[in-house]
């Protein structure tokens, strides 16, 4: 299995095989920040990498950035509220 990981290098690149043989020990690796790539037949196939917890969405994180205008709701209202039954 390919070692070599220096910061700032490519993700180190190992078979399927030697994924499958090592994949718990390749996952500790990931969650701490040094992604793998799993290649096939040597062409690389996947990039495993560390779930970023501070990337989802954030409800409101676009407040301030642009306004809604007035009214957007009706032109359209009559048949929304037909079909919530409002």
């Amino acid at each position: 299995m390919k070692t070599e990981n220096n910061p700032g290098s490519k993700p180190k690149t190992v078979s399927i095989h030697d994924a499958k043989t090592n994949l718990s020990q390749l996952i500790l690796e990931a969650a701490q920040g040094r992604p793998f790539v799993i290649a096939m037949a040597g062409k690389p196939m996947v990039k495993v990498v560390a779930i970023d917890h501070e990337t989802k969405p954030r409800l409101g994180m676009l407040a301030g950035v642009f306004e809604v205008p007035e009214g957007i709701d009706t032109p359209f209202r009559g048949e929304t509220e037909a079909m919530f039954g409002a």
